[in-house]
């Protein structure tokens, strides 16, 4: 297990999630892919004012990841909050205790995002402003890499409220890394799993800025 903690692994996380043994790991937190093909054409963008951003084409949201994914997250984990649950109610139980993220949006996105977890607490919300150009901390504006980034300070809300520090937390579907360096700045340990190698290299450069400059990763290159 030590050798996968705090470390970004480049691969099909459902190969990884296999050699990770059975609730070794205290949360998984992560954003699968929606099935909505969210890039087709490589442009994400909601508003007049502000030209869409090209991100390349992608085809890994043209599906939603199958049951085994969730039956290995279940596996390795003791609890697990993950996004778009709404999309994969065929794989999850029921739940009294989900995420509604408020994303304070005036655009044509959609204005919540939900996030089913494995708690049995009541349903909580965060508003957390991630509208196009306008961001809940403008003066550290985070940079978007991926087109379903999440912000950085939405993670770290979920794990003061979800986990303990120094507890293990699993991203299987890592992206950008934001669950990684959420992770860093909260005091527990990360493992995440990225297929892309582009993502992967991101994500890795991300994660050693903030541990080597801190702030500076919130500035637009």
């Amino acid at each position: 297990m030590d050798r996968f903690i705090n470390q970004i692994i480049c691969g099909d996380c459902l190969e990884v999630m296999r050699d990770i043994p059975d609730k070794s790991v205290d949360l998984v937190l992560t954003d699968p892919p929606y099935g909505i093909n969210i890039a087709s054409n490589g442009k994400v963008g909601s508003t007049k004012k502000a030209k869409l951003t090209d991100y390349g084409v992608c085809t890994w949201d043209k599906f939603t990841p199958s049951k085994e994914y969730f039956q290995e997250m279940m596996r390795v984990s003791k609890n697990q909050i993950i996004f778009g649950g709404n999309y994969f109610v065929e794989h999850l139980h029921n739940s009294p205790c989900w995420i509604v993220w408020d994303k304070d949006n005036s655009g044509n996105f959609a204005d919540c995002e939900l996030a089913w977890t494995s708690f049995k607490t009541a349903v909580r919300k965060i508003k957390y402003r991630w509208n196009g150009m306008l961001q809940e901390n403008m003066k550290k504006k985070e940079y978007r890499f991926h087109p379903t980034q999440k912000p950085i300070g939405l993670f770290e809300w979920i794990l003061d409220n979800y986990s303990d520090p120094n507890s293990i937390i699993l991203d299987p579907f890592l992206g950008s890394g934001t669950t990684a360096i959420a992770a860093h700045n909260t005091g527990r340990f990360f493992i995440g799993i990225e297929k892309s190698e582009e993502y992967c290299r991101i994500a890795r450069e991300r994660i050693e800025r903030v541990k080597q400059l801190g702030d500076s990763l919130f500035s637009f290159p």
